[in-house]
């Protein structure tokens, strides 16, 4: 019993951390050639497996875009996305934009209008996260534009 205390307790810790800004994305390199070949591969926890569903259901229209895969690519890719996918009202748009979830939102709300605009698109996130390539979204990778860091006083 004591075992399956500790587990549990390690693996809540875990998931907390993991939620607190510092997202572990899995190998998938499918994922990152396709989705990563017009902007950064988002990682999965970002949206819910039912929002991955319906974006990857659009492809033929995503954002204004014909970014269609053939079915067995597209399969493949909408299984890993929904197997490490988001949960929750948090990580939910009706939007399908990531940046339109109550998790972005609450996540970049210190940053000015001023900022918005220097970095063009909500959807830049390697613009202020410049390890996001190589999976590092900590806030100690954050630099600002003008070469500010960030500085979340919570």
């Amino acid at each position: 019993m004591k075992w399956f205390t500790a587990f549990i307790l390690v693996f809540a810790s875990t998931m907390a951390h993991a939620d607190g800004g510092r997202l572990s994305v899995p190998a998938n390199p499918q994922w990152k050639t396709e989705c990563g070949s017009c902007h950064i591969a988002y990682p999965p926890q970002l949206l819910t497996g039912e929002n991955w569903q319906r974006l990857m259901g659009g492809l033929d229209k995503h954002f204004g875009a014909n970014a269609a895969l053939d079915a067995k690519e597209n399969k493949e890719i909408l299984e890993f996305l929904q197997h490490y996918a988001g949960s929750g009202d948090k990580r939910s748009a009706a939007s399908l934009r990531i940046s339109d979830t109550p998790w972005f939102t609450r996540e970049h709300r210190k940053v000015s209008n001023k900022i918005w605009t220097e970095v063009k698109s909500r959807s830049n996130c390697t613009a202020c996260h410049v390890n996001a390539e190589r999976g590092d979204w900590s806030e100690r990778g954050i630099r600002m534009p003008g070469g500010q860091r960030w500085d979340d006083d919570d």
